[in-house]
């Protein structure tokens, strides 16, 4: 799903807002939950999951073409973990 296919969802279920008012809290919602995940907040959304941002220390890779050795620096990387609620639902669906 697309960030514009789940603004077309809510609207065909909220009639009395416009689809730009709707786009708007949706990009609001993005927004604040990318600015949470820079200051190193994690997110949790009860029976969906939970964002975190991992980290990942310098270290030494090999460029596959030559095997020379190439420094990859330290990066953070934006971690989702999906809850019990969800794993356990998507799994029903798929045994079904």
């Amino acid at each position: 799903m697309t960030k514009s296919e789940l603004v077309a969802a809510i609207s065909e279920k909220r009639t009395d807002l416009s689809k730009k008012d709707i786009e708007q809290v949706v990009n609001t919602i993005f927004n604040s939950m990318k600015d949470a995940l820079i200051r190193n907040e994690r997110i949790e959304i009860r029976g969906f999951g939970s964002f975190t941002v991992k980290h990942r220390d310098a270290r030494t890779g090999r460029n596959p073409k030559t095997g020379s050795p190439v420094h990859i620096p330290a990066k953070r990387i934006p971690f989702f973990t999906v809850g019990k609620e969800l794993r356990e639902r998507v799994n029903h669906e798929f045994q079904n």
